[in-house]
């Protein structure tokens, strides 16, 4: 740099100065000295990772020469080159040609050739091995086919947890047939929806369940009361000309946000792919036993129950009271020596409160939403491995998968507070695009698009909604396909993907997909109601509620404990919300939109006031409730969500007041009886009619 003269002032440049002090978070430095320019950064540690910089600096080099060299494109296409190769390496999942392959049910019936004599399935009362567990398929699959299933057919299955759940599944896809899970706790309207939408032509079901189903269903099997002893235990014939692979296995349902759910098709090949990549990493062998706690109508369910059976392991379910009480399911992991727990970061919280010691031996898989590094550092020292796992029900189940080990969170010296999604499993892609669906920067954030065998066929009689999320794979090969999950991510400095927060309005609320714009929809429906709004309050994952907003129609008074209930006759447990809010308008912003930033923040007290709990029902469904919201007192006509309850909260409650009054409590008597009394009265009744029926 030539010296700066100036009247009675010489200025002379010796050297680069550098305090080891980022005055911002990033500055660029760009100089021109006689040997040509130079460009140069300053950025805070804290923040940013070196190879991020200079990935960063990469880029705009790169921008800089395709300007000059194609100075006819456009801005936006600019560097896109340079984005692609840098991007590629870390977006692609090993390439794998599986030696042994097929439909879920063919590679089960392999298994059980191998250890017919395994205990393949228990829940403590009943157990199956192997060899009993394809006899009771094929006999049931031989009724299906009797019925008219067959490939592409769609059968609903309804029924409680223990071994005959799988036997039904299985039965299905024997037949040549594909499931639609529905879970017994959710309203009677929704399972009425999702057999009409889904075009289901058969129903398996149990005795018990009848009475909390819609009055009009499909042809019925009663799985717990159907003889099935003539039927044949060998396999039925296979369909001609085809391996199986591309045929539908599952519908799943998710949350929608046009106020309704929409069904996702998934293929035996998707699945098979999705298996064969977890036994190869995080890996599972026939010496594991694997507990089984979510609800079929949870994607991931797939994995507690197809992946021991494809490996010769065992398959321990528990029942739903287990899974939502720490101390119970904490015990039952001891009881059943179990070496393989898959669960939410919320599940694994319950443990932790009930104080659980651990287990040294087993493998602790985390999913369904962020997992907070806290968490993860609880977690490593009481575990034998710890992962970390992503994927939406689009592309089956999980799609990334990261290994945690030391402190969480924390890469190239900068730490984070979530744990990385990690890289994408075999066959596999993950790219991170801009609403283009071009290539972002490496570092930068993008929308993440997943690519690859596991990719569903779409959503069931949606083509519109599948072609909007369902584009063509500019990456991939010709007719492949790139799910737009809505998310939002970045690639560290190792490779490794960072989930940011979504793009849309859709929510995680203890690791259910939830669209708001579904529940919204709901509430509008409902007669009085003018507008509606949803929103997540509370940074501590164990105390998120869903909050609902409306606003009356003109001169109407509506009551939330009964908007509630009214919602909670469509809505699953886990979508209705804790707390209705009545304004008088929704918030807006400049665009006259809805400003869901600026709805005012729910109150947690309950200002009824009421009498005291009177005889041993309501006190005892009192002393629960105390427990459960860490109160000191209610009185009987207390509101549970008023008080602060939500979804898992009641789950507690159900499970405590079933074991105090030894009787099935189900979770929706929480939503349909909110108060100290409503409870106390139920659970009397239905005590009452249990000893009628036992006399």
């Amino acid at each position: 740099m030539p010296p700066v003269v100036a009247p009675d002032l010489t200025v002379e440049h010796l050297s680069e100065v550098d305090n080891g002090t980022s005055k911002v978070d990033l500055t660029l430095f760009v100089e021109f000295p006689a040997d040509g320019p130079v460009l140069a950064a300053e950025w805070s540690t804290d923040l940013f990772a070196a190879g991020t910089i200079e990935a960063w600096l990469d880029h705009y080099l790169a921008i800089l020469t395709d300007a000059v060299d194609r100075p006819g494109r456009s801005i936006a296409e600019l560097g896109m080159s340079s984005a692609l190769r840098r991007l590629r390496p870390a977006a692609l999942g090993e390439a794998v040609a599986w030696q042994q392959t097929g439909p879920l049910h063919v590679l089960v019936a392999r298994t059980a050739a191998e250890h017919p004599t395994a205990v393949a399935v228990t829940d403590g009362t009943t157990q199956l091995t192997y060899d009993e567990l394809i006899a009771d398929t094929h006999r049931l699959a031989h009724r299906l086919r009797a019925l008219g299933v067959g490939p592409e057919s769609l059968v609903g299955i309804c029924v409680d947890r223990h071994p005959r759940m799988l036997v039904g599944l299985l039965g299905i896809l024997a037949a040549g047939g594909a499931y639609l899970p529905l879970d017994p706790d959710f309203p009677a309207d929704r399972i009425d929806y999702m057999l009409r939408d889904s075009g289901a032509a058969l129903l398996i079901t149990e005795t018990p369940l009848l009475g909390g189903l819609p009055d009009d269903l499909p042809q019925t099997v009663l799985l717990d009361v159907e003889d099935l002893s003539a039927e044949p235990s060998a396999a039925p014939d296979a369909p001609s000309g085809s391996d199986g692979l591309d045929q539908l296995a599952y519908v799943l349902y998710t949350s929608g946000s046009t106020g309704r759910p929409k069904g996702v098709e998934i293929t035996h090949g998707s699945m098979a792919n999705f298996l064969w990549a977890m036994h190869r990493s995080p890996g599972l062998c026939a010496e594991d036993r694997v507990a089984a706690l979510t609800t079929l109508s949870f994607d991931i369910a797939g994995l507690e129950l197809w992946l021991p059976l494809l490996v010769g392991a065992q398959v321990v379910i528990l029942d739903r009271q287990t899974a939502s009480d720490g101390a119970l399911l904490a015990e039952k992991l001891d009881a059943y020596e179990v070496t393989m727990l898959q669960a939410t970061p919320m599940t694994w919280r319950l443990l932790l409160a009930a104080d659980w010691g651990g287990r040294a031996g087993m493998r602790a898989w985390c999913g369904g939403e962020a997992l907070p590094a806290d968490l993860a550092d609880a977690l490593g020292g009481r575990v034998g491995e710890l992962w970390n796992l992503y994927g939406p029900t689009e592309a089956t189940i999980w799609t990334s998968i990261h290994r945690v080990e030391g402190p969480a969170g924390v890469e190239g010296g900068v730490r984070a507070g979530t744990v990385p999604i990690g890289k994408p499993i075999h066959n596999t892609s993950a790219w991170l695009l801009d609403e283009q669906l071009r290539p972002v920067p490496w570092g930068a954030i993008g929308e993440l698009c997943l690519g690859g065998a596991g990719i569903a066929r779409g959503y069931r009689g949606r083509p519109q909604l599948t072609a909007d999320r369902f584009v063509p794979d500019p990456f991939g090969a010709p007719g492949s396909r790139l799910y737009r999950t809505g998310d939002r991510a970045r690639f560290r400095e190792n490779g490794n993907l960072e989930f940011l927060g979504r793009s849309d309005d859709q929510v995680k609320v203890r690791g259910f997909r939830i669209e708001l714009g579904e529940v919204e929809a709901v509430l509008r429906s409902l007669p009085g109601v003018a507008g509606s709004a949803a929103a997540v309050w509370g940074t501590d994952p164990a105390d998120q509620r869903l909050v609902a907003y409306i606003v009356p129609i003109a001169d109407q008074s509506l009551e939330p404990d009964e908007l509630r209930t009214a919602a909670a006759g469509f809505l699953p447990d886990h979508m209705v919300p804790s707390q209705i809010e009545v304004l008088t308008a929704l918030p807006l912003n400049t665009n006259r939109k809805l400003d869901r930033k600026a709805l005012p923040e729910p109150g947690r007290t309950d200002t009824r006031s009421g009498r005291a709990p009177h005889g041993p029902f309501e006190e005892i469904v009192a002393e629960v409730w105390c427990e459960v919201l860490g109160l000191e007192q209610v009185n009987a006509e207390s509101n549970f969500f008023s008080l602060g309850g939500h979804s898992l909260l009641a789950t507690r409650v159900v499970s405590r007041l079933g074991q105090r009054f030894e009787l099935p409590v189900a979770v929706r008597l929480v939503f349909e009886a909110p108060t100290v009394a409503g409870q106390a009265a139920r659970i009397e009744a239905d005590l009452l009619s249990s000893i009628e029926d036992q006399a």
